[in-house]
């Protein structure tokens, strides 16, 4: 069997949730961001665990998304979605219980004509330039949303706890806000850390869930085994690889392993010093990361190994991430379909 086997930690990624759950006071709900398809984990498995485990909302990033995390877990969770009334989603919206996140007041016009009776919330630009309406639009709206369920904003700089503009975003978020009634929610996982000032009613861990920097005491969640399809031994002086980028220095013994960067294993891994391990053993990935296929250099095994390990409990994504010039974000959210998922726990 060839399929690179991607192993996913449910339990993992539940004790990641309680252990950001357990950084905010218990007046603060702690929800859960399972956008991008669990950040390439699968958003059904995943919001399914941890519903089990308590978590009440869910934020996805499309309402197609939302669908399919309302499949899987059941009607009572709240599920938002941060783009908002785009296109003709007010349907889709109404026959699956999404809570829209308003980034506009053409938005809340929308939802008005559309689907008056729909539960909604708005989204705020507090700095970020990005999703949200800006102050002078958000003073148009402002007492025409009492029905909102939800306000929030979301932090530019969070992975840098230092950084100026994380309080500048919290000062503009409490002068937006100030006197509303409604719930409020700023932080996701790096603003869970800056403190409870950052935490207001409702926190929404991303990241940290899956095990991934900025949250440093996360449980490792996923490993990734990779079957070794070929071994060859070759002389010094003998090239691998395309642009025969690598050369042996003496003579070496190579595996070829069945996964590449259509896996989601970033082409600028083979430059940045990566290894693979066999056990507790680090082998150097050598020559370019290919399509299809990674060499590794395992000349100083004692066997040759039916599978080696890319990501595992000696080398996590954000290892991996580094190597290729990119963050987890990235990494997690590469993972390719032609993995075999092997969920555990939840």
């Amino acid at each position: 069997m060839t399929a690179t086997t991607l192993s996913i930690d449910l339990n993992a990624i539940v004790a990641n949730w309680r252990a950001l759950d357990a950084l905010s006071a218990a007046t603060v709900e702690t929800s859960a961001v399972v956008k991008a398809d669990g950040y390439g984990l699968g958003a059904g498995p995943v919001a399914a665990a941890l519903a089990k485990a308590g978590a009440r909302s869910f934020f996805v990033a499309l309402a197609e998304e939302g669908v399919a995390v309302r499949k899987a877990v059941g009607n009572a969770p709240a599920i938002y979605v941060f783009s908002g009334l785009v296109q003709n989603d007010a349907l889709l919206m109404r026959d699956y219980n999404l809570i829209p996140l308003l980034n506009s007041a053409k938005q809340l016009v929308k939802l008005r004509m559309q689907a008056p009776d729909l539960a909604y919330g708005v989204q705020i630009d507090t700095g970020m330039s990005r999703l949200g309406m800006e102050l002078s639009e958000f003073i148009m709206v402002r007492d025409k949303i009492a029905k909102a369920d939800l306000i929030i904003s979301h932090l530019a700089c969070a992975d840098e706890p230092d950084h100026a503009q994380n309080a500048q975003q919290l000062h503009n978020f409490n002068a937006m806000t100030r006197g509303v009634s409604i719930r409020r929610s700023l932080s996701a996982t790096g603003g869970i850390l800056l403190g409870a000032d950052y935490h207001f009613d409702l926190v929404r861990p991303g990241i940290g869930l899956y095990g991934a920097a900025p949250f440093k005491d996360a449980t490792p969640v996923i490993n990734i085994s990779i079957p070794v399809i070929q071994t060859r031994k070759i002389a010094a002086g003998q090239t691998v690889g395309y642009a025969a980028l690598w050369t042996a220095k003496r003579p070496s013994k190579i595996a070829t392993l069945a996964a590449g960067y259509a896996d989601g294993l970033i082409r600028a891994m083979g430059d940045g010093g990566l290894m693979v391990w066999a056990g507790n053993t680090p082998c150097p990935i050598v020559g370019r990361v290919s399509m299809d296929l990674i060499t590794v250099d395992i000349t100083d095994l004692d066997r040759v190994p039916d599978h080696m390990e890319i990501i595992n409990a000696h080398q996590g994504v954000d290892h991996v991430a580094k190597a290729a010039g990119t963050i987890g974000y990235e990494i997690l959210t590469s993972l390719g379909a032609r993995y075999k998922r092997d969920y555990r726990g939840g």
